[in-house]
């Protein structure tokens, strides 16, 4: 008997997909990285970049896909409609629907329960995959997809997968770090702390200052390395965190630091050059790029093939810019003084602590930093 996987590739090539682009998910990891041995791959760093991407294949002649997240369609709600729909071009979207089954993650589940109801306000058809048997609806509906120039989002359920992360692989795959050496100018040093050791190594630089922390895993490795009253720790909106700090920078005098990652900067990068126009002094974003998607089975980024985010922050007009490797580094990229914002390309090793989750609630956690801030500008 196939999985469930297996299942839905076939299902993929019976209907001559051409074109897979994808943002990873905890849920569908082993499904993803059999996605991309199958067909040609684009790995995407915001959702609504794939729709731009679709949109030009399917104008080729050929049959795009995508794979995305629930909290993501929020992201492709306007391309989707002025482009893809617009233009009537087809799209099918495999969504893997957080938030709806045994999801551990509260912050999944706004968008995750609300889904269907955004999906049909907006006029997007969908269908909801809540077991293995189900994938014969996107065996039925997937060439009238195409056939008919339409958009139809296919809502995973965690469910259909469940038990396949446990037999699969032993581990997911790990971007290598010895690529990282293709990006980088000869003289960059060679990454050796992971993001738990990075974090435990400043962890007194940090101290007292407002600190945005990237989602996921991040998140709860500094609680469990330093919690503080002015951690303002992320569960969702991955890309969110520069942003975030940029706006605390801004109205507020406090020294604040974002611990971002190569991951969500990617998925965001205009950011920096908003930060660099308004050039707050009391702002420092600290990018720990493991050249991996680490909260979500160590996939890959761009940063180990083709992207170097010191030179990104450079080319956007931040005045300072650090890359540091070793701890020495790391601590006094963080004491350098500057006129202007900073940006610190932190070089680390893919790998994360197995850390508990986070036991402060996040309303708590928002009232801790409001009133740290507040009270710190009197």
């Amino acid at each position: 008997m196939h999985s469930p996987e297996n299942r839905l590739i076939e299902i993929l090539k019976k209907t001559r997909v051409d074109y897979v682009s994808t943002l990873p998910c905890d849920r569908i990891k082993f499904l993803l990285e059999k996605v991309k041995q199958e067909f040609f791959h684009i790995p995407l760093t915001r959702e609504e970049e794939g729709v731009g991407i679709s949109a030009g294949i399917s104008l080729a002649g050929q049959r795009p896909c995508m794979f995305v997240q629930s909290s993501g369609i929020g992201n492709m709600i306007n391309a989707l409609l002025s482009l893809t729909g617009f233009y009537e071009l087809p799209l099918p979207i495999f969504v893997s629907q957080r938030g709806i089954y045994k999801e551990a993650i509260a912050a999944q589940m706004p968008m995750g329960l609300k889904l269907p109801g955004i999906l049909k306000g907006a006029g997007i058809g969908f269908s909801v995959i809540t077991r293995p048997d189900d994938l014969s609806i996107v065996e039925q509906k997937l060439p009238d997809i195409y056939l008919n120039n339409e958009i139809h989002a296919f809502l995973l359920s965690p469910a259909v997968f469940e038990g396949i992360c446990d037999t699969a692989m032993a581990s997911p795959p790990v971007c290598p770090v010895k690529d990282r050496q293709k990006i980088n100018t000869a003289t960059s040093p060679a990454p050796q702390l992971t993001r738990y050791e990075i974090l435990q190594a400043i962890s007194e630089e940090i101290n007292s200052k407002v600190i945005v922390c990237n989602l996921g895993i991040p998140s709860k490795e500094l609680f469990a390395v330093k919690h503080q009253p002015s951690n303002f720790y992320m569960l969702g909106s991955m890309g969110m965190a520069a942003p975030i700090g940029l706006g605390i920078s801004l109205a507020s005098e406090k020294a604040v630091v974002v611990i971002d990652g190569d991951g969500s900067l990617l998925m965001n990068p205009g950011t920096l050059a908003t930060a660099a126009h308004f050039n707050p002094p009391n702002l420092t974003i600290y990018a720990i790029d493991n050249s991996s998607y680490g909260s979500t089975g160590e996939q890959p980024t761009l940063t180990g093939s083709c992207v170097n985010l010191a030179l990104l922050a450079e080319g956007f007009g931040v005045p300072t810019v650090i890359t540091a490797a070793d701890k020495k580094q790391m601590i006094e990229a963080l004491k350098t003084p500057s006129d202007g914002m900073k940006f610190v390309h932190v070089l680390a090793l893919p790998g994360n602590e197995k850390v508990p989750n986070i036991s402060l609630h996040h309303l708590d956690n928002k009232k801790e930093v409001m009133e740290y801030i507040q009270e710190s500008e009197k």
